[in-house]
């Protein structure tokens, strides 16, 4: 196997993008790293309009783990990419969409590097350093990188279209305190929703 340049440069962006992630995912998922953990996060998922806050709260997390477990290893890598689209997405528009762009705003800077990333990642291929390297099953080029672009974005829609605003439910708007206590940006904050 003959190892170039561009399959080391495309692991040291995986390896730490996947792990960053699925430490999200575990947040959420097992209260690791300070995280919120499943009560917690149903809340914030709750808040966000989401019905069935913890089961939500639960795939989130389920998905963020999956989808960085699947970039840091370089496996399944089209699928992996579309998993961390679809999560941060759904992250971008449900949480931090109002607040603007900047990350120090609690805005979807973070979110949109990652899904940017995500695609890029699922055109060019997770490299011969890789999972999908050593089976001979890469699956590369911008056909892939659209498709799971596309996947990706299909799915946070559907998880999207569940969501019910203040206005819809009848309800009083969400309690911030729990929103901003759970949804943080990446100067100590969980910018992943």
């Amino acid at each position: 196997m003959k190892v170039t340049a561009e399959d080391v440069g495309v692991l040291m962006l995986r390896v730490p993008a996947g792990l960053l992630l699925m430490g999200h995912g575990a947040q959420k998922l097992f209260g690791w790293f300070g995280g919120a953990g499943p009560e917690k996060t149903g809340e914030m998922m709750t808040a966000l309009g989401y019905p069935q806050g913890r089961l939500m709260g639960l795939a989130a997390g389920a998905g963020e783990f999956g989808a960085g477990a699947g970039i840091a290893l370089g496996a399944a890598t089209p699928l992996s990419c579309a998993g961390l689209i679809a999560t941060m997405t759904n992250a971008a528009v449900s949480a931090h969409l109002p607040k603007g762009l900047w990350a120090h705003h609690g805005g979807f800077e973070y979110p949109l590097v990652l899904g940017a990333g995500a695609a890029a990642l699922a055109v060019h291929g997770p490299g011969s350093l890789s999972v999908d390297g050593a089976l001979g099953c890469q699956r590369k080029g911008l056909l892939w990188g659209l498709a799971a672009t596309a996947v990706g974005l299909v799915g946070a829609a559907a998880v999207l279209a569940l969501r019910r605003t203040d206005q819809e439910n009848g309800s009083a708007p969400a309690d911030s305190s729990v929103q901003d206590r759970s949804v943080q940006d990446s100067a100590g904050r969980d910018s992943t929703g």
